[in-house]
């Protein structure tokens, strides 16, 4: 695909991501200020999460009918929409409803965006490099976008008694996805699959049949618990020993820094990257690494391991998005990737509550240790997620580009 569709894609999808990612941060500051417990805030963030849980199958099959251009302007409106409402009404229940909204039209979107630059790329090759650039977008909005609210809040001098600061945050969130739709609006949609005539209806479990798709799922998960253990249990042994917020901070930074770093990386080396076999070099590393992670007691052995991590684990989307488009079906692209986001968010909402009741039982350094044999043990079934050669003879965006396999 075209270097400045791919370029415009990217800063939309950055827009768009940094508008969740900065009403995330700035809303559960405006709940705490105004005495809500923590437990409060808790369900807060979870609605961030939860509402792609239900909204991404059917935005899947949304984008496999309409395309691109279609759902993304929707899901400007509706993430604009959420932020507006709490710019106007910056109460807890409207918050509430503000992290639903901006949450499922940030993933509504995601899916969009991400079928779109697969059926455009023209063979593995393509596929890997412009999933790697892709996936630099969230990286650089979930930076942006705190900052950027953080700074607002900041700037307008929020006191005890004042919202103003987090009125102009909330304002600037709004405005956030009035510039994805600025940046996606010239992209014109590519020609759509149709279904073939008389064919029944359909499932997304069906999917789940094909022994590929199977594998690919759990390894996305898996990995995706690997993801969000490391962001709940840091800040609880940075707590446990000492650490000031700011040096947390850095610790979780790094891991974001380097996840962005190995996405910039990958597209130079796509010719020679094979998929199953980076997502099994990135399990065994992501295994180690939460091995020796609870015996690194100071702040620079606990930042090594979060960038050793950050490296590991960034490395692995590019990867399975390639081979989720290689393995599905043309027409259904969509509702595969609505698949695997609702499996994402599911295990988003799931996995801290499971953490925060282990972890009082066993320790939250025994969670790294529990979360590091399970990916270890997935790595033999990301072995086997070895799609083939392919073919990169520029056989058009929707030419099969792989090969499934039956167990």
């Amino acid at each position: 695909m075209k270097s400045s569709e791919l370029v415009r894609l990217i800063c939309g999808h950055i827009c768009l991501h940094a508008c969740m990612a900065g009403m995330r941060m700035a809303s559960p500051l405006l709940a705490l200020r105004d005495g809500y417990s923590a437990i409060d805030v808790g369900v807060l963030l979870a609605l961030y999460s939860l509402a792609p849980v239900f909204l991404a199958l059917p935005a899947g099959r949304f984008a496999d009918r309409h395309g691109l251009r279609r759902p993304v302007a929707m899901a400007v409106g509706v993430a604009a929409g959420g932020a507006g409402l709490a710019l106007v009404f910056p109460v807890f229940p409207v918050l509430c409803v503000a992290a639903l909204m901006t949450g499922g039209a940030t993933g509504a979107a995601s899916i969009s965006l991400q079928r779109h630059v697969g059926r455009a790329a023209a063979g593995p090759t393509e596929l890997k490099r412009v999933f790697s650039w892709l996936a630099i977008g969230p990286a650089v909005s979930n930076f942006v976008g705190p900052l950027a609210a953080g700074l607002m809040i900041d700037y307008a001098g929020a006191s005890a008694g004042d919202t103003a600061g987090f009125r102009w945050s909330f304002l600037l969130m709004a405005l956030l996805p009035l510039a994805t739709w600025f940046w996606i609006r010239r992209i014109h949609d590519l020609e759509p699959v149709h279904r073939v005539l008389g064919a029944p209806p359909t499932s997304a479990w069906e999917l789940l049949r094909e022994p590929m798709m199977r594998r690919l799922m759990l390894v996305n998960w898996i990995l995706s618990s690997c993801w969000d253990v490391h962001m709940f249990v840091v800040p609880l042994v940075g707590h446990e020993r000492g650490f000031n917020a700011s040096v947390i901070g850095v610790i979780l930074g790094s891991f974001a820094i380097a996840a962005a770093l190995i996405r910039v990386i990958m597209p130079l080396f796509a010719d020679w990257l094979r998929e199953n076999v980076v997502v099994t070099v990135a399990m065994a590393i992501a295994a180690l690494a939460l091995a020796v992670y609870p015996f690194m007691l100071g702040p620079i052995g606990m930042g090594a391991c979060s960038v050793v991590l950050g490296l590991a684990l960034g490395s692995v989307q590019p990867m399975i998005m390639s081979m989720l488009h290689q393995i599905t079906p043309h027409t259904r692209h969509g509702e595969a990737l609505g698949l695997r986001l609702m499996t994402l968010n599911a295990s988003s909402v799931a996995m801290p509550l499971l953490f925060g009741s282990l972890g009082s039982v066993v320790g939250v350094s025994a969670l790294f240790w529990a979360v590091g044999l399970v990916v270890g043990s997935g790595a033999r079934i990301a072995w086997r997620l070895d799609v083939g050669p392919g073919t990169d003879d520029g056989g058009g965006p929707d030419a099969p580009t792989g090969r499934k396999t039956n167990e």
